[in-house]
């Protein structure tokens, strides 16, 4: 695989595997959608060569939770609900996504931090698959005020306020601003968006939604 970025050191090796993780989310959604085929090698590049730009700024940040497992999420505004399952990778190094059979399925990055710990941490979910809605169909509907709550492992629940909804193009991915260190915990919620380019066999953008802990 070879990239316009190429990030080094612990925290790079962290930016390049969640570039992964949401390039091949934002495409395989669609694809058993639509019926169609893709090539996961020309997903990892695109995302990987994401620009970045300023970050988001955030509200002031509080005290961070310990660290344990998420176990669901509920998104009341939108009428979202699903347990969480762990993505990692593949022993080939292709990305684990929530089954695409159950596009109402919901999952978190494992290599990140867990929701409610200080830095971002990150939940996907399909915008649609296997011929349905997904959990994260009217994810774009979000707006700053709205909450989010993760119930975790530990019986504690971490509810974060949204600040900011971006639609970007995949393109131009700002890997930075979604994966990047932040003060304190903050949580991202990303799933496709936008129009569907038929010659990628993909969305051309992702919706990206930024919320600190309240």
């Amino acid at each position: 695989m070879t990239t316009n970025n190429k990030p080094s050191g612990r925290r790079g090796f962290f930016t390049l595997v969640a570039a992964m993780v949401l390039a091949f989310l934002g495409v395989i959604g669609f694809v058993l959608f639509a019926g169609e085929q893709t090539n996961d090698v020309q997903i990892v590049q695109s995302a990987a060569t994401g620009q970045s730009t300023q970050r988001p700024s955030s509200p002031q940040t509080v005290a961070a939770m310990a660290k344990s497992e998420p176990t669901e999420v509920d998104i009341p505004k939108i009428g979202a609900h699903s347990t969480l399952v762990p993505l990692g990778l593949n022993p080939d190094n292709t990305v684990q996504v929530p089954p695409v059979s159950q596009p109402m399925q919901a999952g978190w990055y494992s290599y990140g931090p867990t929701p409610g710990e200080a830095g971002p941490a990150v939940i996907l979910g399909h915008v649609d698959g296997n011929k349905n809605a997904g959990i994260f169909y009217r994810l774009k509907e979000l707006s700053p005020g709205d909450e989010v709550t993760v119930s975790r492992k530990d019986g504690s629940k971490a509810t974060f306020v949204v600040y900011r909804v971006d639609q970007v193009s995949k393109d131009s991915f700002p890997t930075e601003q979604v994966y990047g260190d932040t003060a304190g915990p903050e949580l991202r919620l990303i799933t496709c968006g936008g129009s569907f380019d038929h010659s990628a066999h993909s969305y051309r953008d992702n919706i990206v939604v930024y919320l600190s802990l309240k």
